[in-house]
């Protein structure tokens, strides 16, 4: 297998990768997306949220993608210098450089294509992994979101971090 990481536009056929994707624990753990996801949702979210104003990415190993990540600019007059980002890795592929090359290609679009200067994102308080890879490229920790959302039984902390240029 090889280890070369391909990051491109994701495309409405990679419903099917994007239902295996969000079929992993840690994946399900670690985003706001339920489990038992379908294809047929898949197919339907990646058909009609199509939208070139939103960058949404995935990175590719021998053909198969391994994670996704999208950048979504803020539609609001005052707002308009931030976006969001949301990413997911594989959980056979975290700690493997999958979601640092997301990163850095989502904020290559954001510093050098759409000149934002706030990037926000939020994070559960215990992903120590995807937390030290925000940090390493720039995001601070703004503030602790308690009980921010409802996971494996219990109401869990998130962080809300930002990047500012």
């Amino acid at each position: 297998m090889s280890d070369a990481i391909t990051i491109r536009r994701r495309e409405p056929e990679d419903y099917p990768s994007f239902c295996r994707l969000f079929q992993q624990p840690r994946v399900i753990h670690g985003t706001l997306q339920m489990p038992y996801p379908s294809e047929d949702m898949w197919r339907q979210r990646l058909q009609s949220g199509a939208s070139d104003d939103h960058y949404q990415l995935v990175a590719v190993v021998d053909g198969e993608v391994v994670g996704c990540a999208g950048l979504h600019p803020e539609q609001r007059p005052r707002k308009r210098h931030a976006a969001s980002i949301g990413m997911a890795v594989h959980d056979g592929w975290q700690g493997q450089g999958v979601g640092r090359a997301l990163m850095c290609a989502l904020l290559d679009v954001a510093d050098n294509w759409l000149q934002l200067r706030r990037v926000e994102l939020t994070v559960f308080a215990d992903n120590a992994h995807a937390i030290a890879l925000y940090e390493s490229v720039g995001f601070l920790k703004e503030g602790r979101l308690a009980g921010y959302a409802f996971r494996d039984g219990e109401y869990v902390d998130a962080w809300a971090m930002a990047r500012q240029r």
